[in-house]
């Protein structure tokens, strides 16, 4: 038998298998029904509506074929994720990328990403294999490395996310702490320059402070609001101006001399994180400069001497 007989035999037989084992794992028999659906025809009324077609929005841009396969994918998250550890860290880590969905949503985008992964390792190995430059344990481990690979890649992207936020945030900090310090200079709260800033302002941390006055105006204390928002950024200077914040609600000091000294911290903040960018950026310069344009430059220099010689020879 050759290679290539055995390469599509293996990928027909995966196929058989796992297209059999859906087949045996979904049926009614061995689905038991959680506890929620054993009390819920005495909780609520019942309804024509296959429960099936119920969701909490879609998790992929594949409108009825993400409803035919959403039970599956959720079941299959809720599988994978006893097997991760950080739910509340993950669940922190989407609040810190403005991410509205739950931890299951994002386990399900991580399962849809390993089995991107698993075909495009399935694809790259059995092409190597059928065209004999790769052995059977290579393309089981590019299979294995492909699907691990999509699970990295999702949580990358969605630590990229997180830091552009940040980034933005920052950015947006010191011109929203100097407007509401105007609003608070002028004879306004705390609350009402809070929502002039809402009002007037577009971005990132403006949506985080109109969350704040939501909450707020939810019946929410205006201090608790204001600590939410700092465990939800895990920013250091969103949590140094809302330390300084609660203090002067409380305490009664000038609130305006707190947002202008915060205002000043961030821009310095910004100022140092630019001067050690660009130490970093001189210093990377140093290598293309000492390995490329350098000897370069002595060819250059020497190479006209050396002429000169050979011909006075």
């Amino acid at each position: 038998m050759t290679a290539e007989l055995v390469g599509w035999a293996v990928l027909s037989g995966a196929g058989l298998g796992l297209g059999l084992w859906l087949a045996v794992v979904r049926l009614p028999v061995l689905r038991a029904p959680t506890f929620a659906d054993r009390i819920a025809p005495q909780l609520r009324a019942s309804s024509t509506r296959s429960r099936l077609l119920d969701g909490a929005g879609p998790v992929t841009p594949f409108g009825p074929v993400e409803r035919i396969f959403r039970p599956v994918l959720v079941d299959v998250a809720r599988w994978f994720s006893r097997f991760t550890v950080g739910g509340a860290a993950t669940g922190r880590r989407l609040a810190q990328a403005g991410r509205d969905g739950s931890v299951l949503d994002y386990r399900v985008q991580q399962v849809l990403w390993c089995g991107l992964g698993l075909l495009v390792g399935t694809a790259v190995g059995v092409a190597g294999v059928l065209a004999g430059r790769l052995s059977t344990l290579a393309a089981a481990l590019l299979v294995a490395a492909g699907a691990v690979g999509g699970f990295a890649l999702r949580d990358a992207v969605l630590g990229a996310q997180i830091r552009r936020r940040e980034a933005r945030m920052l950015a947006e900090f010191p011109s929203l702490a100097e407007l509401m310090a105007l609003a608070v200079s002028a004879g306004e709260s705390a609350g009402g320059a809070l929502a002039r800033v809402v009002r007037t302002s577009h971005g990132e941390l403006a949506g985080e402070f109109g969350r704040v006055l939501a909450q707020n105006r939810a019946g929410t204390p205006l201090r608790t609001a204001l600590g939410e928002l700092s465990r939800r950024t895990a920013l250091a200077p969103l949590s140094r101006f809302v330390d300084g914040l609660n203090v002067a609600i409380e305490r009664g000091t000038p609130l305006a001399d707190v947002l202008h000294a915060q205002a000043a911290d961030v821009r310095d903040m910004s100022k140092r994180q630019l001067m050690e960018a660009a130490g970093r950026k001189e210093i990377g310069m140093m290598v293309p400069l000492v390995f490329g344009v350098l000897p370069l430059t002595v060819v250059f220099a020497v190479f006209p001497g050396i002429a000169l010689l050979n011909l006075g020879l």
